[in-house]
């Protein structure tokens, strides 16, 4: 017969082995930082608490596990294309026109390529501007 661990055990097993993973890469960070930042560039040392807090703020600037970058990853900027190419279906010319103008004057015409956003504006003549 099999013995049944329960879950309170299971759950007790995965708290230790975050502890340790959280406490490995705490103390490789700090070793680290402390051993080529302050030789390299003359910056401080950091203790414990500081190495994990750069993690942590590693990971919130450059995404979890691969999603293309945090909150403005690939993934999103593919989501949010699509959603905007969607509404632009269901618009009338002159909607289009104004929305297309609105990202003009923010910016992000550029942005945006080629690609059926801007269908008209490759046979029009770019505006002149007096500085």
């Amino acid at each position: 017969m099999k013995r049944r661990v329960p879950k309170i055990a299971h759950v007790f097993k995965f708290i230790v082995l975050g502890i340790i993973f959280l406490c490995a890469i705490g103390f490789s960070v700090q070793f680290l930082w402390n051993w080529l930042i302050p030789e390299l560039f003359h910056g401080p040392l950091i203790t414990f608490w500081q190495a994990i807090g750069l993690c942590l703020l590693g990971k919130l600037v450059f995404g979890w596990h691969g999603n293309g970058g945090g909150p403005w990853g690939a993934r999103a900027k593919q989501q949010w294309r699509r959603k905007m190419m969607d509404r632009m279906e269901h618009m009338s010319e002159e909607e289009r026109e104004k929305l297309r103008e609105k990202f003009r004057r923010c910016g992000m015409g550029s942005r945006w390529g080629n690609e059926n956003f801007y269908n008209e504006e490759k046979d029009q003549p770019k505006p002149e501007t007096n500085l």
